[in-house]
């Protein structure tokens, strides 16, 4: 779309893009935490262990990691409404692959394709709303959208243990096919077709290099605590640390890279991305193990532990447009200072969770807290990264924030239990293990708190890295 950006978000065709955007990366989202309620019943059916259980979350998360920033660089060359559309697609027919999986080894392969899918859907939403939106509008719009896919991912537990308790743990994948249809419908009817300048190589060596340099750590991280430092597990680690060190590497000498590392001399997105790794780390981690404690530990069927987190949802839905609208006009700084502090309180509160806590008592408050944390946090801190890069690069800024806060809850759900001493089989060791990780969890949001402090200002204080054109 040349020129200025000129869809208005109360326009038809507004809320249409929004819609659009907001269910087909909601379902996305609702996959990285509807699974954790299905956690318990699908380790029942494959007898897997907690090893395996972690590779249900890991594998999608790895992948989806891994390609992110790559499929947000192809929407910028090739579309980002098309890219938008295949992906949304593609995940529709990976998650019958989840429903239908005959065995855990087939689920985790159906759960790879599913974060390919992803990674081509997702980075495409925001990118297509920063290029459509005019803006005046984005904030609001970014705000609305927030809202909307922080609902799918707060419901997702919820609606998870409905469908796991009144049907089976394989409809919560099965859910995501009607869904997927209902997005591509919006997006072919109400979303413009954008894209930027860029031209030349793919970059595949980077994409390869960053999935092979994650999928060893994270290898070696989850296997490690069962198997220990084994032939095998060193040499996953080894190799995916050297592909690590090398990424950046290929990314400086490449003539188009996946991730153009001048990106991250802009103190603003360098910093948003900083807070979204440490919060983001946190935040997965905790619903990770929240939704399995209260299940072994406290007893609750599957659809009270999903429900246990559905007051996020309301709270996500009624307030984050209006404080991203908020951030906008008086900048992202403050509410992303304030609210990893309110998140840090929430899981500190998380600690007293442990038999014999009542739900009122114990856990609503923690999560009250926590879905207040999320509001003040997750539209500023969208605003803030995409804000500091220009529209040529709206696509890789999206996917490299993607990325990011999906690393960071692949490394946490892989490291965390290990670190905390989260035993496998319920009792007084995954409750001691609970508290630990919370503690953790909370320091991560403070140290989120100081990095957005020291990091984030206003729009029009921006400093701006010149950024070379992206054309052939």
């Amino acid at each position: 779309m040349p020129g200025v950006p000129d869809v208005r978000l109360r326009s038809s065709a507004g809320r249409g893009l929004i819609g659009a955007t907001a269910l087909g990366s909601g379902i996305a989202f609702l996959d990285a935490t509807v699974v954790n309620a299905a956690l318990p019943a699908i380790g029942r059916t494959f007898h897997a262990s907690f090893s395996g259980l972690q590779w249900v979350v890991t594998s999608y998360l790895l992948v989806l990691g891994s390609l992110l920033v790559l499929g947000g660089s192809l929407g910028d060359r090739f579309g980002r409404r098309r890219m938008f559309v295949g992906g949304v697609m593609a995940f529709s027919v990976s998650s019958l692959g989840c429903g239908l999986a005959p065995s855990l080894t087939v689920l985790v392969l159906a759960r790879l394709a599913q974060g390919v899918a992803a990674a081509a859907l997702v980075p495409g939403s925001l990118a297509l709303i920063s290029a459509s939106i005019h803006p005046d509008d984005r904030g609001a719009a970014i705000g609305r959208w927030t809202g909307m896919t922080g609902v799918a991912s707060a419901v997702g537990p919820f609606l998870g243990g409905w469908l796991i308790d009144a049907v089976s743990w394989r409809w919560v994948f099965l859910i995501n096919v009607p869904l997927a249809i209902g997005a591509v419908v919006l997006a072919l009817r109400y979303v413009p077709e954008s894209q930027g300048k860029a031209a030349g190589r793919i970059d595949t060596g980077g994409a390869l290099t960053l999935t092979v340099g994650l999928a060893g750590v994270v290898y070696a991280l989850i296997e490690q605590p069962r198997h220990g430092w084994t032939g095998v597990v060193v040499g996953a680690g080894v190799v995916g640390l050297g592909m690590l060190v090398v990424f950046p590497l290929i990314e400086s000498r490449h003539p188009t890279p996946m991730v153009p590392l001048a990106i991250f001399r802009i103190r603003q997105f360098a910093g948003g991305n900083a807070v979204t790794f440490v919060v983001w780390g946190a935040l997965a981690a905790v619903l990770f193990l929240l939704t399995i404690h209260l299940q072994q530990d406290l007893g609750y069927s599957a659809l009270e532990a999903g429900g246990s987190t559905l007051p996020i949802t309301v709270m996500m839905l009624l307030f984050s447009s209006r404080v991203g609208d908020l951030a906008q006009r008086f900048g992202p700084r403050l509410p992303m200072t304030i609210g990893p502090l309110v998140l840090a309180l929430a899981f500190v509160l998380f600690r007293r969770v442990s038999p014999g806590g009542t739900y009122v008592a114990v856990v609503l408050p923690a999560v009250v807290v926590m879905g207040l944390g999320l509001v003040l946090t997750v539209s500023p801190l969208t605003t803030a990264v995409l804000g500091a890069i220009s529209g040529e690069y709206a696509g890789v800024a999206s996917a490299v924030n993607n990325a990011v806060s999906r690393v960071a809850g692949l490394l946490a759900v892989a490291t965390l239990p290990a670190v905390a001493g989260v035993a496998s089989g319920g009792g007084s060791g995954m409750s001691a293990g609970f508290a630990k990780a919370m503690a953790i969890c909370g320091g991560l949001c403070v140290v989120g708190a100081a990095i957005a402090f020291a990091t984030i200002r206003k729009p029009s204080a921006l400093s701006q890295v010149h950024l070379p054109s992206r054309s052939a």
